[in-house]
C-alpha cells in the first residue's frame, strides 16, 4: 500500500465542465475532514469526495446522481492502492449534460490521474520488540539492530539480570530481527512482539 508525500492537483475539462482533484495524504477521519473542507471551492456547483484510512472508508456525491461521483473517486483510490489518502474533486458545470456514464469517467478518471501525478511512499507498518537481555549482550544487539531500515532501540529499563529494551521494527524486517536477537544472545534474550503500530 501506498500513501501520497504530499498535496496533488490535477485539472482537466470535459465537454465545458471543468474538474479540479485535489488529494493529500490525512491519517485521521478528523484530518481527512479537514482537507475536504479546505479544498472544497466554494464557487464550483459539486465538491465531491472519498478517502480510504485502512478500513476506515467515505465517500460523498455532493448534489451529483447517486453513486457517480463519490464511489468512482474511492474507487480510484482503490485501484491505485492507495491508504491515508483523501481526494476531493470540485466541478464547475459547462452546459453540456454528461449523463451518468460521463460523470463516473470524469469524476473516477479526474481522481485517478491526480494520484497518477503525485509522488506517494510505501506505508511501513511497525511492530515493537520488549527483549530482556543481559547487559553484555545490549551492545550487540544495538549494533545489530542499526543494521536494519527505519529500526530503533530504547532502553526501556533494568533488572537485576540485565537490560530491558524497546525495539520498533518494520514489520516486513520482524523475523530477521528476531533472529539477528536470539543469534547474538546465544538464544538467552526473551523477545516479546507488540501489536504492529
Amino acid at each position: 500500500m501506498f500513501t501520497l508525500k504530499k498535496k496533488e492537483q490535477f485539472e482537466q475539462e470535459i465537454k465545458k465542465s471543468r474538474f479540479l482533484a485535489s488529494a493529500g495524504p490525512v491519517n485521521t477521519e478528523e484530518e481527512a475532514r479537514e482537507f475536504i473542507a479546505t479544498c472544497s471551492r466554494r464557487d464550483a456547483g459539486h465538491n465531491c469526495w472519498a478517502f480510504r484510512i485502512g478500513d476506515l472508508h467515505r465517500s460523498s456525491d455532493d448534489g451529483e446522481p447517486g453513486g457517480t461521483a463519490g464511489r468512482p473517486i474511492l474507487q480510484a483510490i482503490d485501484g491505485q492502492h492507495m491508504d491515508q489518502v483523501a481526494v476531493v474533486v470540485s466541478r464547475w458545470f459547462g452546459g453540456v449534460l454528461l449523463g451518468a456514464g460521463g460523470l463516473v469517467r470524469a469524476y473516477g478518471g479526474t481522481a485517478s490521474a491526480c494520484l497518477h501525478a503525485a509522488e506517494c511512499q510505501p506505508i511501513i507498518t511497525f511492530a515493537v520488540l520488549s527483549v530482556t537481555c543481559a547487559f553484555a549482550d545490549e551492545a550487540r544487539i544495538r549494533t545489530g539492530v542499526g543494521a536494519f531500515t527505519a529500526a530503533l532501540a530504547e532502553t526501556n529499563g533494568f533488572t537485576a539480570e540485565g537490560v530491558q529494551l524497546q525495539i520498533k521494527v518494520p514489520c516486513e524486517q520482524l523475523d530477521d530481527v528476531i533472529r539477528m536477537i536470539t543469534d547474538v544472545s546465544r538464544g538467552q534474550a526473551k523477545v516479546d512482539v507488540a501489536q504492529p503500530v
